[in-house]
């Protein structure tokens, strides 16, 4: 048995304002790498690589959105939501080749530091500043009711920095000459891309293997299950996320039919996924657990037991009702 839920995609709003952010973003993006080929500032450079990575997730979620509205179908019953974490995934890794490149490159100018002009790099840094709060202000108002916006918008955010550490390179090589500061400026924004391109590899992966979805605890769930009145045991639990934000439960649940019928004992169960964000759970009721049959429930018991003793809870314990 289980329980649907509906998502709420973002709205026309949000999805109009996606689309001007990236407008904004793609064509400054372009006029940077342009402005730091011609000025000769690896920063600028770097900074327009930090920009892609803007692009990049306003792209993925306005993609998102469009594609999520396709429906299931009996190749794909699951739909289209994965879409998200593979263009995530894939935009990782680009990233971290980028990220690396802008270091080579950053070392090797250390030895052999080249012209920098830095009244361009100004004028495009600070333009870039412009087009960063115009986006910001974009995607502001969708940012609270939408995940998908927020990390739009937290992006835009992230890259405001490096259009300030930019503005301030350009003014440290105009007033001094120190040319090596943008190589150092170009560092810095590489070694800010990279650590965060490393925690969105590590969200991806583990939703692309089913892992247990961030922020939650499984033996919790499994005790918070084993509370409600008339169940005898949990097995078999799994929890899993087909994309981001969208956390998916199923369990074999063993209970006492002389203390709840299925239908509202199911409603107890679903009641309590809810309180934890689990709106899409699949539930298999039986009054006898299904170990005795069949050697992969068994395997699941084990696993929730496990998980149990982890957290240096018994691993047959029960809440008192």
């Amino acid at each position: 048995m289980s329980a649907g839920h509906d998502h709420a995609l973002p709205s026309s709003t949000n999805e109009r304002n996606l689309r001007w952010a990236l407008g904004l973003t793609f064509t400054f993006l372009m006029a940077e790498v342009v402005g730091g080929v011609i000025t000769g500032s690896l920063a600028l450079i770097s900074d327009a690589a930090h920009m892609f990575t803007d692009a990049a997730a306003l792209a993925i979620a306005l993609a998102a959105i469009r594609i999520a509205r396709r429906p299931a179908n009996a190749r794909l019953t699951f739909g289209y939501h994965r879409f998200e974490i593979l263009a995530a995934a894939f935009n990782a890794l680009m990233l971290f080749a980028v990220a690396l490149y802008i270091l080579y490159e950053a070392w090797q100018r250390f030895g052999t530091p080249q012209d920098v002009q830095s009244g361009p790099m100004l004028v495009i840094a600070t333009l870039g500043l412009v087009i960063n709060l115009v986006s910001m202000r974009l995607l502001n108002a969708g940012k609270d009711a939408s995940l998908n916006v927020k990390g739009a918008y937290l992006e835009v955010w992230s890259d405001l920095l490096g259009s300030l550490g930019v503005i301030v390179g350009a003014l440290v090589i105009r007033f001094t000459g120190w040319t090596w500061i943008d190589s150092v400026i170009a560092v810095a924004i590489g070694l800010w891309v990279l650590p965060r391109t490393w925690v969105l590899l590590r969200s991806t992966v583990n939703i692309l293997l089913e892992g247990i979805p961030e922020g939650m605890n499984l033996s919790e769930i499994d005790l918070a299950l084993r509370a409600v009145p008339g169940v005898v045991d949990v097995h078999d639990l799994h929890v899993w996320s087909l994309t981001s934000n969208r956390p998916s439960l199923s369990a074999h649940i063993v209970h006492d039919p002389s203390m709840s019928e299925p239908a509202s004992l199911l409603s107890a169960l679903h009641r309590v996924l809810a309180e934890r964000d689990i709106h899409h759970s699949t539930l298999q009721c039986e009054t006898q657990a299904c170990d005795q049959a069949s050697p992969f429930c068994d395997l699941g018991d084990k696993h929730a037991s496990a998980h149990r003793a982890e957290a240096g809870m018994d691993p047959n314990a029960r809440p008192p009702p």
